[in-house]
C-alpha cells in the first residue's frame, strides 16, 4: 500500500529542484497540498506548476532558510493559504568546493552550516510552533551519508549533516510527547543539480563513491522521495528519532 498523505498540508523546502523536487511532487500525487519553498522562486514556481499541471494542489513561496522571516513566513503561507501544516521536509543544502580542512575558506564554513544546519534548525523551530499548536505533525529533516561517516575533503559538509542527525534525535526526544514526529533521510550518492555540478567541474569523481556503494549506481531523486513520503505517512506512525540511510548500501561496508 502506498504510504497516503491526503488531505494533509505539508512544506517542502529547497523544493525547487532534485529530491526536494521530486518530494514536492510526490507528496502531492498522495494527496497533499503543497509549499513548494525555495530560496529561487522561479525553480519553486516551476516545481508547482508541474504539481498543478498534473492535478495536484501546490503554491510557490520564495524562501532564504537562513533568514528568520523567511522561516516564518513560509509556515503562515502554509497556515494561510490550506489551513495549517501537517508536514515539513527540510531539504535546502548547498555544497562548498571540496578541500582539505587547512584549505578552506572561512566564509565557505559559515555558508554551509548556515544553510545545512542553522537553516534546519530555523526552519523546524517556526514549524514547530505550529505543530505543537495542533498537538501533530510529521517532520523529515535531509541528511546525507556525509552525517553518519566521516568524509575526507569535505569536513565541514561532513559536520554540518552530523549536526543534522543530532539535531534531528534531540528534537524527536523533546517533542514526541506532543504528538510531533522527527526523523531524518540520510541519501547517498544521488543524481541531482548539485551533483551533476560537482561532476561537471572536476570537484567529484562518481566512480570513486560507486565503487564502495554495493549497488554501484546513483540514486534517482525519487528513491529518495519514497522514503521521505514513508516517514512523512500514516504508515511510520510509530517512527520518530530514526536516521534512514537511502544509500545504496555505502554505510553498510
Amino acid at each position: 500500500m502506498k504510504s497516503s498523505v491526503a488531505g494533509q498540508v505539508a512544506l517542502v523546502t529547497g523544493g525547487g529542484s532534485g529530491i526536494g523536487r521530486a518530494v514536492s511532487q510526490l507528496l502531492a500525487a498522495r494527496g497533499a497540498s503543497v509549499v513548494v519553498a525555495d530560496a529561487r522562486h522561479d525553480q519553486a514556481a516551476s516545481t508547482a506548476a508541474a504539481i498543478l499541471a498534473a492535478g495536484g494542489i501546490a503554491i510557490p513561496v520564495r524562501s532564504d532558510v537562513t533568514d528568520e522571516q523567511d522561516a516564518e513566513a513560509m509556515v503562515a503561507t502554509a497556515v494561510d493559504q490550506y489551513g495549517g501544516l501537517d508536514i515539513a521536509v527540510n531539504n535546502a543544502g548547498i555544497a562548498i568546493p571540496i578541500a582539505e580542512t587547512t584549505d578552506v575558506l572561512t566564509a565557505d564554513f559559515d555558508r554551509c552550516v548556515a544553510v545545512n544546519l542553522r537553516g534546519v534548525w530555523l526552519s523546524m523551530k517556526h514549524q514547530l510552533a505550529e505543530m505543537v499548536r495542533r498537538r501533530r505533525g510529521a517532520i523529515v529533516n535531509v541528511s546525507s551519508v556525509a552525517g553518519l561517516v566521516g568524509a575526507p575533503g569535505s569536513a565541514t559538509y561532513s559536520a554540518a549533516k552530523h549536526g543534522v542527525v543530532g539535531l534531528t534525535r534531540s528534537v524527536a526526544a523533546e517533542y514526541g510527547r506532543k504528538g510531533i514526529r522527527v526523523n531524518a533521510v540520510a541519501p547517498g550518492l544521488t543524481r541531482t543539480e548539485m551533483v551533476q555540478q560537482l561532476v561537471s567541474s572536476g570537484a567529484m569523481n562518481p566512480a570513486e563513491l560507486l565503487a564502495r556503494t554495493p549497488l554501484g549506481r546513483m540514486a534517482e531523486p525519487e528513491e529518495i522521495a519514497e522514503a521521505v513520503a514513508w516517514l512523512c505517512a500514516p504508515q511510520a506512525s510509530f517512527v520518530t528519532g530514526h536516521v534512514l540511510a537511502v544509500d545504496g548500501g555505502e554505510t553498510a561496508v
